[in-house]
């Protein structure tokens, strides 16, 4: 079982909608019994609280259900855990690193570099749950890719 875990600096919005659109993308190409999804946060400021409504408005019109899904932060244990650990933006990556003490660092990326590369942009602060949206689906599109390639899923 591979395992991929979707960082934020809350995991509210980006995190969880990564979270979410991932585990679509691989239940729908047949692979949920060799890849394990979840989600976490480097801050404690949201632990607990559910999955933003505009994240869960947002993958609604996916037909995408959130429900009972709360924020939970990331810890140390977690890079021995998982395969993967995928940061949506630079900022991310850093307090990633600072929480591993730098153990496992290979394992950590951003989710736009399986992509075109950069930030994934905080909703939370522009508001456009839409945008985030596009770039979470270029980013799992790729790392579905890699993972199938790197696997030979």
């Amino acid at each position: 079982m591979i395992k991929v875990m979707f960082v934020c600096l809350g995991n509210i919005c980006r995190s969880h909608m990564a979270e979410f659109v991932f585990r679509d993308m691989v239940q729908k190409a047949g692979l949920s019994d060799k890849i394990y999804i979840a989600s976490s946060a480097t801050s404690r400021w949201e632990i607990g609280n559910p999955v933003h409504s505009g994240t869960r408005n947002r993958l609604k019109k996916e037909g995408i259900d959130t429900s009972g899904k709360v924020a939970v932060q990331l810890t140390k244990a977690d890079f021995t855990e998982y395969d993967l650990l995928i940061g949506m933006e630079s900022s991310n990556i850093s307090d990633m690193l600072k929480i591993s003490g730098g153990a496992n660092s290979e394992k950590v990326h951003k989710l736009l570099d399986f992509a075109d590369g950069g930030n994934i942009a905080d909703p939370w602060y522009t508001g456009d749950f839409d945008a985030t949206y596009n770039d979470v689906i270029k980013g799992c599109t790729g790392l579905l890719e890699h993972l199938k390639e790197k696997y030979n899923l």
